[in-house]
């Protein structure tokens, strides 16, 4: 047992350190089955233990890799056998939700759903919304800057947060609870956290902005011929539903019709569209919200703008359309598959999704690449097999032309290579295709000034 460990157990007790065959027997992450690695893992209940941990940790000059959900998609939380993992998996309590003010203090542990359902039985929305709900944190979900489906209407979750609490690498607890929607007194420091991927600090606690919870919903699965229609029908939806829009999520054809292969999701329209829409808007009048999203729908009929629709008649109607959004159980074999998070400006999306393709079919022509996204924001999505069924025995080599074939034609665009997942360990090669120089180097000069000693999620986002 190394000098560190024995230093956390004396302090915080060893129901708080977890090492040995008990650490092992956790999965590293959702992607990745195999055992943790680690020196241990520590399970603290409190900042004050955080803070404790951290600063032993400090003492001894040992790397901390802090964890959350583990649904990341870019090995943010990705540890090794010499590191320390901080989870705050036990930190999961709604400390306060302030109806008058509508916002809650919230632990960094606590699971997006359960927050958001204890939230909407008090009449309060928190409209962060993602796939991985029902286990990512929210302490995770402000360390990568989160989005998801809503940012249309509510922003990313740098927008929702109006204060928050952070540990830094030394032990020193940084408190800054806000819970005011203006306060202009000096720097805004806590947003040098947000986004920050567990490289400048650990957080710990924070101030959530809610909004009422809307009285209505309205869905709708739509069919298109063209990303022209996709764009004006979204204008047309901006225009003549404004305040109401929240989600404008397209999936291109090749994607629905993989996904609603049988055995998998029921097609409930024919499976050969170029494109497909799932357009919700949520709002506080019944009297009127129903008849106006009917309206802009019969208007855009009109207008040829639609192919066909579907309207779910009941609430599981509405979640299983969701479902072929959200669940891509089916495009996940054969292996290997890769999944991409990237953005661009929207009307230069045609464009950059036929180059990928290209690239992938001369590089290998049984390769498939599935396109979907939030599009209104200009995130899109990809899921890319390179090679059919070919195995993994060159996984790697598969990986890095692929990210080649993704990351290098967003570079004409001004695109990212990282619109809500982050950067982490997979990305890091690609950062400069999306900062500058400059950037990078102001981002190195933030860390020197918070973790000097580079302890903190050490080698994620840059070197």
């Amino acid at each position: 047992m190394s000098e560190v460990v024995k230093a956390l157990l004396e302090k915080l007790g060893s129901d708080v350190v977890v090492y040995g065959s008990a650490l092992h027997q956790r999965p590293t992450s959702y992607w990745n089955t195999a055992p943790t690695q680690a020196k241990c893992l520590l399970r603290p209940r409190t900042t004050a233990e955080v803070s404790a941990a951290l600063a032993i940790c400090h003492q001894f000059n040992q790397p901390v890799v802090t964890q959350g959900g583990l649904t990341g998609c870019v090995a943010g939380a990705a540890s090794n056998a010499d590191e320390v993992i901080l989870s705050l998996e036990r930190m999961t309590e709604i400390e306060a939700i302030d109806e008058a003010g509508n916002t809650a203090t919230v632990q960094a542990g606590a699971i997006l759903q359960v927050v958001k359902e204890t939230l909407a039985d008090k009449d309060l929305l928190f409209p962060l919304d993602l796939g991985a709900r029902g286990s990512c944190t929210l302490g995770g979900n402000v360390a990568t800057n989160a989005g998801g489906i809503n940012v249309l209407r509510y922003g990313m979750i740098r927008n929702l947060v109006l204060g928050l609490e952070v540990v830094l690498a030394d032990g020193t607890i940084l408190s800054s609870m806000n819970q005011m929607l203006k306060n202009n007194a000096g720097y805004d420091i806590k947003q040098l956290f947000i986004g920050s991927e567990g490289t400048l600090g650990v957080i710990t606690r924070m101030v959530l902005k809610l909004f009422p919870k809307p009285t209505t919903s309205h869905t709708a699965l739509i069919a298109l011929n063209s990303f022209d229609q996709v764009i004006s029908l979204l204008n047309r939806f901006q225009r003549d539903l404004a305040g109401m829009l929240s989600a404008y999520e397209v999936m291109w054809g090749d994607y629905f019709h993989a996904v609603t292969e049988p055995g998998w999701h029921r097609a409930p329209m024919d499976r050969d569209h170029p494109f497909y829409v799932i357009v919700e808007a949520n709002g506080a009048s019944p009297q009127h919200d129903g008849e106006q999203f009917t309206s802009v729908l019969e208007k855009a009929f009109e207008d040829e703008q639609i192919i066909d629709a579907v309207v779910p008649k009941s609430e599981s109607e509405r979640i299983a359309l969701w479902d072929i959004r959200e669940n891509f159980e089916a495009i996940l074999q054969p292996k290997p598959v890769y999944l991409y998070d990237i953005s661009l400006p929207i009307k230069d999306m045609p464009a950059y999704i036929s180059e990928v393709k290209t690239r992938l079919q001369q590089r290998w022509p049984n390769s498939h690449c599935y396109v979907l996204g939030h599009v209104a924001d200009g995130n899109l999505h990809l899921f890319i097999q390179p090679a059919g069924a070919i195995g993994q025995e060159h996984e790697s080599s598969f990986s890095r032309d692929c990210d080649q074939d993704v990351y290098d034609p967003l570079q004409p665009y001004g695109g990212s290579v990282s619109a809500e997942h982050g950067i982490g360990l997979e990305k890091k090669a690609w950062l400069k295709n999306s900062r500058s120089e400059a950037e990078i180097n102001v981002m190195r000069v933030l860390k020197q000034s918070l973790d000097p000693k580079n302890l903190l999620n050490p080698g994620k986002i840059f070197s």
